[in-house]
């Protein structure tokens, strides 16, 4: 059975548009555009809205391929997509006009850009969706995806999320990164109410309509959580919410004893996962009952996956249905699609005698400091365990220096270059300690590194 025919079946279903508070039913929103059948590849610049997530059903549900990609990437990086892949046509509600296309009118509510001369290439008939690793740089690389891909994850997913027929739910999870997507698909096939929204949990906007709406769930990345907590959100209840879940990386002890207080005090669920976009989503959770006894750890692999870690490298490797069919670099790359069921993570993990799974760090985010071999990511997590699970950012400079870059004005530099040297053994000579008000994040809501470093290098940070 097809991802459409899933979401189709869930009669029940509505979508709200949180800025106007328009709602239609799903029977209105996969039919309710005039387009072809034909077989072409779409662009839809995404920004969470009703009319993005219409024309995403609609498109979905024929012949297309489907390319998400945000819409507030830079004019720049769209028109050289455009040029790289051709593609028929193009929703991006930021422009009023396209060099080469048409505008159409499909619908009261939706525009789209249709190409004038058609780009026409063959497409292998296995991928359905394109999704780009990268949100922010443009890079024409896709992820290929098939219906299939997207289908067993689905499923795999709803054998452990406790989503409810009356569950309500807020897309505050980007739909063109592929946690946001399974957000999206997943709930679609069973709960009663979407939440379009392109407001976050930083915004005033977000929380009046957490309270209007009666959200069900949020999602959100490690800094998420961070902020969640930051501003005060764990010290009481909020009666609509049964459950939160978590993926794109390690939650620091200190916030994971935070939230297993919350969620037994206030009866909630909180699932942390792993995944990928090469796997259309997760690979690992962890059970809600674990948070307390395993609370670092991805858990345990999804419904008929499998993980294998590297014994000489400690790279997690995982095995499934839902892996995907390789990368897209131009439009010649897509009449190709080479299921492989097998995806190289590039993070390394551990695995504990009771069979659960650790991401101890990625592979790239390793750097030698005399000799001295850090993984930033454990670093991240030592400095904010030692120190209240405050947000810490770690990089590394030219590697001749370990950059750490705080958000908490009451912490003292001294301190922070205690507890490295302390637990790490490193000279004060090699550490630049920074202090940041704002951090940058990427469009999904994580620490944006390359800003960070490239700031940090340039001497924008007084450390």
């Amino acid at each position: 059975m097809e991802l459409y025919d899933l979401i189709k079946k869930n009669d029940r279903l509505a979508f709200v548009d949180a800025r106007t508070g328009v709602t239609k039913p799903v029977g209105e929103m996969h039919r309710s555009l005039d387009i072809d059948d034909l077989r072409s590849l779409v662009f839809i610049y995404n920004d969470n809205q009703l009319p993005a997530v219409e024309t995403l059903l609609n498109f979905y549900r024929g012949k297309h391929v489907v390319a998400l990609l945000g819409a507030g990437l830079h004019p720049h990086f769209k028109q050289s997509l455009e040029e790289k892949y051709g593609p028929r046509y193009i929703y991006d509600p930021l422009r009023s006009h396209i060099e080469g296309y048409s505008t159409v009118n499909v619908s009261d509510t939706v525009v789209l850009f249709e190409r004038r001369q058609r780009a026409d290439y063959p497409i292998h008939p296995d991928i359905k969706l394109l999704m780009s690793t990268s949100g922010t740089t443009g890079s024409p690389k896709f992820v290929r995806l098939s219906d299939n891909n997207l289908v067993q994850n689905a499923r795999a997913i709803m054998e452990y999320m406790p989503i409810q027929t009356n569950d309500v739910v807020p897309l505050n999870v980007p739909l063109n990164f592929v946690y946001g997507l399974s957000i999206f698909t997943t709930n679609c096939i069973k709960a009663r109410t979407i939440v379009c929204t392109d407001k976050d949990a930083f915004q005033k906007e977000f929380w009046s309509d957490f309270k209007e709406y009666g959200y069900s769930t949020l999602g959100g990345v490690p800094y998420f959580y961070e902020m969640l907590h930051r501003i005060g959100f764990f010290k009481k209840d909020h009666p609509s919410l049964r459950y939160l879940t978590h993926t794109g990386g390690m939650l620091n002890h200190k916030l994971i004893e935070v939230i297993a207080e919350y969620t037994g005090k206030f009866g909630k669920q909180f699932i942390a996962q792993y995944g990928q976009t090469e796997a259309g989503g997760r690979m690992a959770f962890l059970p809600p009952e674990d948070l307390q006894r395993k609370g670092g750890s991805i858990g345990f692999p999804v419904k008929n996956g499998k993980f294998e870690i590297d014994e000489e490298t400690s790279e997690l490797i995982y095995y499934g249905s839902n892996v995907f069919g390789g990368y897209a670099n131009s439009s010649a790359d897509l009449q190709f699609f080479e299921q492989q069921n097998k995806l190289y993570t590039g993070d390394m993990a551990r695995k504990d005698d009771d069979g659960y799974y650790y991401i101890t760090g990625r592979i790239k985010r390793i750097v030698k400091l005399f000799g001295i071999r850090l993984n930033l990511d454990e670093t991240e997590l030592l400095l904010k365990d030692a120190m209240g699970g405050q947000t810490f950012i770690c990089t590394g400079i030219s590697d001749k220096y370990l950059a750490v870059v705080y958000t908490d004005k009451n912490i003292k530099r001294e301190a922070v270059t205690e507890v490295l040297k302390e637990k790490l053994n490193l000279h004060a000579s090699t550490l630049k300690v920074s202090y940041m008000e704002e951090v940058p994040l990427t469009p999904n809501g994580k620490v944006n590194y390359p800003v960070i470093k490239e700031w940090l290098e340039s001497g924008s940070l007084v450390s």
